[in-house]
């Protein structure tokens, strides 16, 4: 994995997202709008929370649904990009969250996708995961696919590999520096332990992005990565999240470092016995069920009603020492879900 620090362009469209946030004040929402990552409205010594919003839930854009949201992306002039798992792609105002926008993806024989991963590459296309084959495409700003990179054959669905569907690349980033891409799968494949997930990379030649190495990444007791963010220094954050019927989600938040880890793109299997792997590290940021409520509810059994099926996770600019990071949640166009859009501060100095 190359991890270089060609920074100034990400930078750029860091400082331009970060002052449309900021300004977003007509948000449905609750919080004071500039907490001290330390002080206000604490989840932990590492992570604090602004307000959330939940302006998007159960509205509709253009005819579209707007809602299922697994990811989120930063666009080229600062604006979101929100990805919808029914194949929607919209565009969302930096400012109010506001759709502006909408896209609908396909795959190439024009079957929907159960997209999850999105990345906003350096010349505007999409980067998007889908976890049913799984896949990696590449599309133009209007839907037109332009690439498909290849996957391992472990990591795909079987019988074609040792993947079970909708357990796949649900996280997607982009390294700092721009030639590294990659990719978490949700959940273990068959013949790895159970928690043990795996981290596939690309790296980028000209414009085409060829299979790189993988890691190993041990999840929480029940827990599977829905998301990952790569930070300015390489590192990354690292969304775990789960659901206990009657109790409702757990989700927490990571740092994570892959630079040390061991290359296990050829170790078939992945049991910690006696295999000489050098996991990822990990340090828990947040448990965000212990965030303050900031007056949410929930209309589900949660253990702390600001909770829900947060799915989709963006780094959209830096002040006062802390990353700004943005989740949402997918509410799978259910009754009892709410899309809800979560402003927090992360410190992972």
């Amino acid at each position: 994995m190359r991890l270089r620090r060609h920074l100034r362009p990400l930078r750029t469209v860091l400082t331009t997202v970060t002052a449309g946030l900021a300004a977003a004040t007509c948000l449905t929402a609750a919080g004071p709008a500039n907490a001290n990552p330390l002080t206000g409205n604490a989840c932990s010594p590492a992570v604090s929370i602004d307000r959330f919003s939940d302006a998007l839930d159960k509205t509709t854009y253009d005819g579209t649904f707007v809602g299922n949201l697994s990811a989120l992306a930063v666009d080229r002039n600062g604006d979101l990009a929100a990805l919808s798992d029914r194949s929607s792609l919209f565009t969302l105002d930096r400012r109010t969250l506001s759709p502006t926008s909408v896209v609908p993806l396909a795959d190439e024989t024009g079957a929907a996708l159960d997209s999850e991963g999105l990345v906003v590459d350096r010349d505007g296309t999409r980067l998007v995961s889908s976890e049913t084959e799984p896949s990696v495409r590449r599309y133009s700003r209007d839907g037109r696919i332009l690439d498909r990179l290849p996957v391992p054959d472990a990591l795909k669905v079987t019988p074609a590999g040792r993947a079970t569907a909708n357990q796949t690349f649900e996280g997607l980033t982009l390294l700092p520096g721009g030639r590294t891409l990659l990719a978490a799968m949700e959940y273990a494949i068959a013949g790895d332990s159970t928690g043990t997930v795996r981290f596939q990379t690309w790296e980028r030649h000209g414009k085409r992005f060829a299979l790189g190495a993988q890691y190993a990444y041990r999840t929480d007791t029940g827990l599977g990565v829905p998301e990952v963010a790569a930070t300015p220094d390489g590192r990354l954050l690292v969304l775990e999240r789960g659901f206990t019927a009657g109790v409702g989600n757990t989700v927490r938040l990571y740092l994570a470092d892959p630079r040390h880890a061991t290359d296990t793109s050829g170790v078939e299997n992945l049991t910690g016995q006696g295999d000489g792997v050098r996991l990822v590290r990990k340090t828990l940021l947040a448990d965000i069920a212990a965030c303050p409520t900031l007056g949410a509810t929930a209309k589900q059994p949660q253990p702390n009603p600001l909770l829900d099926n947060i799915e989709g996770m963006v780094i959209t600019g830096h002040a006062h020492g802390a990353l700004r990071v943005l989740l949402v949640s997918d509410d799978n166009q259910n009754a009892v879900q709410t899309t809800r859009f979560y402003f927090l501060r992360v410190r992972t100095a």
